[in-house]
């Protein structure tokens, strides 16, 4: 049996503008544009689509409407819970609490923040991807930290990789083959198609 899974992160939305912590944002005026342009030339992708989740929050169900899936909100990939850091830059939380965001950034046991742990982010979404139906082509519109946390489990690297990997709005990441035993196959794709430099 062999599956494929898309992971799509959503949209830009006003804390990815101000890189911000987010706290459950629609998306912005941009986000939006995006995604529907996206949906308007993703038919051929998502053509043979046997199922389609999406995070419960705003920015994810929007995104999937706006490429045309019909998808379930699974709280198995919502976003990172960040506690009380929700809603501020990084640079305003580092300046507030130094030791904090130092330890959070180093220790994948740390929660300064009074959310979710790194390594209960990791253990969700492994075993979420170990859960992913065995046949046919799933599509996850979610976040970037669940994104990347898929990455991680799929290569097998050490949760210290978390920090290396980048996920940019409205980009697709591929995983091939029976669950519990995923390839990457590729990360990264813009679903927008690239907009042509003036003459």
């Amino acid at each position: 049996m062999s599956a494929r899974l898309t992971l799509v992160c959503h949209a830009p939305t006003a804390a990815t503008a101000g890189a911000v912590f987010p706290s459950g944002e629609p998306l912005d005026a941009r986000g939006r544009a995006w995604a529907d342009e996206a949906g308007r030339s993703a038919g051929q992708r998502f053509a043979r689509v046997h199922s389609a989740v999406c995070a419960p929050a705003a920015a994810c169900r929007e995104t999937a409407t706006l490429l045309g899936l019909v998808a379930d909100p699974d709280p198995a990939v919502r976003d990172w819970d960040l506690g009380h850091w929700r809603g501020h830059t990084l640079d305003a939380v580092a300046e507030a609490e130094p030791a904090e965001v130092q330890s959070w950034l180093s220790e994948p046991d740390a929660a300064p923040h009074g959310g979710e742990r790194l390594l209960d982010l990791l253990a969700r979404v492994e075993a979420w991807l170990a859960a992913v139906e065995a046949d046919g082509h799933t599509v996850a519109v979610t976040h970037p930290p669940v994104i990347r946390a898929a990455v991680l489990a799929t290569l097998g690297a050490p949760p210290s990789g978390f920090w290396r990997i980048d996920i940019a709005p409205l980009t697709a990441t591929e995983l091939r083959g029976p669950p519990g035993r995923w390839t990457l196959r590729s990360t990264g794709e813009p679903l927008r198609l690239p907009v042509a430099a003036p003459r």
